[in-house]
């Protein structure tokens, strides 16, 4: 049965950090696109970032919505089978439930589509003070 569980939300100020965790059983993260979602009070939700592993000469593919580049990255440790999501210089416009995903790989590994996903988590709570 598989089991994906976030950790490492919290209540943090403009400008602040966290790191989210994402923890799997019963599937191999290395095996999967990996992505990271969000869902604000009243929005729809929406993909944050993945990552894939896609192939030697490639190496780890990894994607991030607009709103998010160039302040938060996500990586992975297979050894642990734990995905992160580092947050850095957070907005209140950041605050959101986030939610773990896993889909199969294919060649539209950015695709971050919430219905290509099967596997989610519960999600942790992000809050950003002004």
């Amino acid at each position: 049965q598989v089991q994906v569980v976030e950790s490492g939300g919290g209540l943090v100020q403009a400008g602040g950090s966290l790191r989210l965790s994402c923890t799997a059983s019963g599937l191999r993260i290395a095996d999967y696109t990996m992505g990271w979602f969000r869902r604000a009070p009243g929005k729809e939700r929406e993909g944050v970032s993945c990552i894939t592993w896609w192939s030697a000469w490639s190496g780890t593919v990894t994607y991030y919505a607009d709103a998010v580049k160039g302040r938060f990255t996500i990586s992975r440790d297979n050894a642990k089978n734990t995905l992160y999501l580092q947050m850095n210089s957070l907005k209140p416009e950041d605050t959101a439930m986030y939610y773990c995903a896993a889909k199969i790989v294919t060649s539209n590994m950015d695709d971050m589509s919430p219905q290509r996903f099967g596997y989610w988590g519960q999600g942790t709570q992000v809050n950003v003070s002004s």
